[in-house]
């Protein structure tokens, strides 16, 4: 099931959770971004993005999706990279160098603090997500096997480099 979704040139959505609300959350925020395209011209910049899909998640606080997303692009015409994870109500986390979620996100903290490093190419920087991904994998069971490591650049934008064994 796909999981990983580009919503522009500039942003990814990642979501985590029950498979028919990642469905539906992704739908609707597709149009979302759709209509937002139409009005204003221009894509969407991501946190605007970030802040668009925070107050979605909040306005269904009592009936909640049960999804996990998170949020990575190049913002602004010096393409600073932006990072952020949400909880199911859409309260975002911002940070510089990674965010998890998922059924693996415990054994993925432990393996990304001790892989990564500030200022990594994207030949480094592949290798390293690659083997917190793996390592993450295989210490737990329900997580499946394999994965999809997206790396974002300012020429290429989205670009898909490693395909996993489940997908």
């Amino acid at each position: 099931m796909k999981r990983i979704f580009k919503m522009n040139d500039r942003t990814l959505l990642g979501l985590s959770g029950l498979a028919s609300d990642v469905m539906t959350v992704h739908q609707k925020l597709e149009m979302t971004t759709n209509m937002y395209k139409l009005e204003e011209h221009r894509e969407m910049r991501p946190t605007v993005f970030n802040n668009m899909l925070s107050s979605f998640l909040y306005a269904r606080r009592f009936g909640p999706y049960f999804v996990e997303p998170l949020v990575a692009g190049l913002e602004g015409p010096d393409n600073k990279p932006f990072i952020s994870g949400q909880d199911l109500l859409g309260a975002s986390v911002f940070t510089d160098d990674f965010v998890v979620c998922g059924t693996s996100e415990n054994s993925l903290y432990g393996t990304c603090e001790s892989f990564y490093k500030p200022d990594l190419g994207p030949d480094e920087l592949f290798e390293v997500l690659s083997q917190c991904l793996l390592s993450a994998v295989d210490r737990d069971c329900l997580a499946g096997w394999g994965g999809v490591v997206h790396i974002i650049t300012p020429t290429q934008h989205i670009v898909k480099h490693l395909k996993g064994r489940n997908d």
